[in-house]
């Protein structure tokens, strides 16, 4: 096991990061921009580092001054966490070739799922269902209309090298589509230096489940169950749970053998998430993999009792899993939610001092902390400020639980999204398993 790891990251997922090194007994390396000089991440390490101004591309963006830290420290790994740095082939590459461990898969895996037209080719060939569409890029807005007239609308227009729903659009008319192609590819061109853009059929009234993985470097790969994440706004998650409401138990085994299929079919090691589309009718097709921890981690960890921070770790320093397929089980029924700094009604960000700060203190409570009391919200990164997870013995109790913690969380001197986090918990829809990636769109904003 490593003796030292940095963690390349910043807010509450490197203080979970730093959380489990402890319990390890490795000591940790964090960094820090100008802005996050105070943060309780900073604190919570052994060192810490500053690594540049405030805006990411200075400073946790900055592999120079994060490779120059790791010489320094004598660190063995880097836990890049999600987000920023995470699956970056170029950093990761650069880290191997110090002599660093990445804590993550191959750099050869993070390039063929990086790519949402090369991952599609990779699951087809795979024999992993996916979403009717081409697996190459348009040549221009032209082709776009043919391949949408060919497949039939509404399609999705999506950028190859996105996500969190940059560059992706839905469109429902040739007119629609020539609208949105130059600036979606020029969206796509700012953020991900890549304007390539493809099209895939849109699945009307989905729910996004997804499926966590493990495999080791000895080849060994198992599924642990599947987390739903249908509750988004701006095609991004604000609610997830873990199992799926909406799943049985053959299209549970179903949809975990293809993500193991998918995992194996490009040589994968570490942790790592196949996202799905599943529709009404219960046909589910692959939509991208993360090759990296994910922000809802916490609900499968609350189902299976594994904490997935250590299997990272023990799987990049060589071991292999200590499990079975078999030998995984299901306890009960996980929630969590994602406490953002933004208005509820119009989801903008809300940055500002934080003047009072309490987080709900129950034993079947779990918080992730980016902030605390007095803690000041930039607008340097993303709004989210902490996760809150709850667990109960079903869906109802975790329901019930989660609308407890949210009656006790208090934050003051900005705007959250709690409000719209009870509505959700409260409406009957919710209650019924209701949860298409519709939801917000139809019961909470519409209000």
């Amino acid at each position: 096991m490593f003796r030292k790891v940095l963690i390349a990251n910043r807010g509450e997922i490197a203080c979970r990061v730093i959380r489990t090194c402890k319990l390890l007994g490795i000591s940790t390396v964090a960094i820090y921009s100008e802005a996050d000089a105070e943060a309780p991440h900073v604190k919570m390490a052994d060192e810490a580092f500053l690594v540049g101004a405030p805006p990411v591309a200075q400073s946790y963006l900055n592999v120079d001054r994060i490779l120059e830290i790791c010489q320094e420290t004598g660190v063995e790994a880097i836990h890049p966490g999600y987000g920023l740095l995470s699956e970056n082939t170029g950093f990761a590459l650069r880290a191997q070739s110090a002599g660093i461990t990445f804590i993550g898969p191959s750099v050869e895996a993070i390039a063929a799922m990086g790519s949402k037209i090369e991952s599609r080719k990779a699951m087809i060939t795979a024999e992993v269902p996916v979403v009717p569409g081409i697996a190459r890029p348009l040549a221009d807005e032209e082709e776009g209309v043919s391949v949408a007239n060919e497949i039939g609308y509404p399609v999705m227009l999506k950028a190859s090298g996105g996500g969190g729903g940059i560059g992706m659009q839905v469109v429902h008319t040739d007119e629609e589509l020539r609208k949105a192609y130059a600036g979606n590819q020029n969206r796509a061109k700012q953020f991900f230096g890549d304007d390539a853009m493809y099209i895939e059929k849109y699945i009307e009234e989905p729910r996004h489940v997804e499926v966590q993985i493990l495999a080791d470097q000895q080849g060994n790969t198992v599924y642990l169950w599947e987390r739903e994440c249908s509750i988004q706004r701006r095609h991004q998650k604000v609610v997830e749970e873990a199992p799926s409401p909406f799943l049985d138990a053959q299209l549970r085994q179903q949809m975990g053998e293809a993500a193991v299929r998918a995992a194996k079919s490009i040589g994968y090691s570490n942790a790592g998430t196949i996202e799905f589309l599943v529709d009404k009718h219960r046909n589910f097709y692959f939509l991208e993999m993360n090759t990296r921890l994910q922000v809802e981690h916490p609900v499968t960890e609350a189902i299976t009792g594994l904490d997935l921070v250590a299997e990272q770790l023990r799987i990049a320093a060589g071991e292999a899993l200590g499990y079975s397929q078999a030998e995984i089980k299901m306890d009960g029924h996980a929630i969590e939610v994602r406490i953002y700094a933004e208005d509820p009604k119009t989801f903008f960000p809300s940055p500002g001092q934080i003047i009072a700060f309490e987080a709900p203190q129950f034993d079947f409570v779990r918080n992730e902390l980016a902030v605390g009391p007095n803690s000041k919200v930039t607008p340097f990164y993303d709004p989210m400020i902490a996760k809150l997870i709850v667990k109960g013995k079903d869906r109802t109790e975790a329901i019930s639980r989660m609308q407890q913690a949210l009656d006790h969380y208090r934050v003051e001197g900005i705007k959250t999204n709690i409000p719209m986090l009870r509505e959700v918990m409260a409406h009957a829809a919710f209650h019924a398993g209701d949860t298409t990636t519709d939801f917000v769109a139809k019961h909470i904003q519409k209000k």
